[in-house]
């Protein structure tokens, strides 16, 4: 354990711990294995920032957005893209209502993005203006419209689902949309043995629904938390390096980084980096962030912001490929100074 921190701080991340164990536990009720894709999610849910879900249909994707706004005492929104889907559709709009005078004026009529646990199912299905609806709202917690701001109070948690872009009728996202996904977790094929735990729950009787057991005030205040956890100057200086180590044009940049990037991370990437690698510590029992934490949270805090060339594409590189190539040759002495 680390000595820089006091005894309060240690308590209080103790506590943290516990409310993330029980968070997953419950999420767990309902959700057979996937047990990165949970932790992923809660990791992102109390980091503060959004998460991109991959998999082919019926993997329970939306099973897990759903449980986890069941599981929080928060508004649950869910916006099932389309292609013809419009931007109003999500943010919402201004109608012509008739007032108690007789009057006629106009109101906004809020969409589904108010709301604390958003559901975007699906994103890829629709059209990149629709997609880019979600970007202000991802990023600032507000939505303009007709020249009018509309704040998204206290907590605002994004969860979307895409299929495979190789899948018919979906849409690659926008580069400037991808960067605001804190996370991307790939949700991989179930086990047998997890199929058959499946097939138990949801063919021989009602599954129980899962308990509220914390407020969104309290997920807002782990998230401030989070962030206290100490990281030392030579593993942020590695994280650094990492981010760095994704452009081609920089000394810190593998081989197979200069022969198969197009471009890397965004600063984005850094933040992402640290602020899950700090959450990771704790719940490893530690009250300081290692270089392990680092290499760990790389390949879902990095694989969608690392962009392939032609070259890389047609040999059937895989980012997570460059990434487990980052982990093995980037050292905290390649950082730029």
């Amino acid at each position: 354990m680390s000595e820089s921190i006091d005894n309060e701080l240690r308590d209080r991340l103790e506590q943290f711990r516990g409310d993330f164990g029980r968070l997953r536990e419950e999420v767990s009720k309902r959700i057979v294995g996937q047990q990165p894709i949970v932790d992923g999610v809660l990791t992102s849910l109390i980091a503060g920032g959004h998460v991109l879900l991959e998999g082919v249909p019926g993997l329970g994707k939306t099973l897990l957005v759903r449980t986890l706004s069941d599981v929080l005492d928060a508004s649950f929104g869910r916006i099932q893209f389309t292609p013809d889907l419009m931007p109003a559709d999500l943010i919402g709009t201004n109608i012509l209502v008739e007032t108690q005078n007789g009057h006629k004026e106009f109101q906004f009529q809020r969409g589904p993005v108010f709301a604390n646990v958003v559901l975007a199912d699906e994103i890829n299905r629709a059209t990149p203006k629709t997609q880019s609806a979600l970007l202000e709202a991802m990023q600032e917690h507000s939505v303009t419209v007709a020249g009018t701001s509309h704040q998204l109070d206290g907590l605002f948690f994004v969860l979307a689902t895409q299929n495979p872009l190789e899948m018919e009728g979906t849409y690659p996202l926008p580069e400037a949309q991808l960067d605001r996904f804190l996370m991307k977790l790939v949700v991989p094929f179930p086990t047998t043995d997890e199929m058959e735990t499946i097939m138990d729950r949801t063919t021989a009787g009602e599954i129980p629904p899962p308990e509220k057991i914390m407020a969104s005030d309290r997920v807002i205040e782990l998230r401030r938390l989070s962030r206290q956890i100490p990281i030392a100057d030579e593993v942020r200086r590695y994280a650094i390096s990492m981010i760095m180590g994704t452009h081609p044009s920089h000394e810190a940049a593998t081989p197979m980084v200069r022969k198969f990037v197009r471009y890397g991370s965004s600063p984005r990437g850094a933040q992402a980096l640290i602020l899950c690698a700090k959450i990771r510590a704790v719940l490893d029992g530690r009250f300081h962030v290692a270089k392990e934490d680092i290499r760990e949270m790389a390949h879902a805090t990095l694989r969608h912001r690392v962009m392939l060339n032609f070259e890389g594409q047609a040999d059937g590189i895989t980012i997570d490929a460059i990434v487990d190539d980052l982990i093995a040759n980037v050292h905290s002495e390649a950082a730029v100074a």
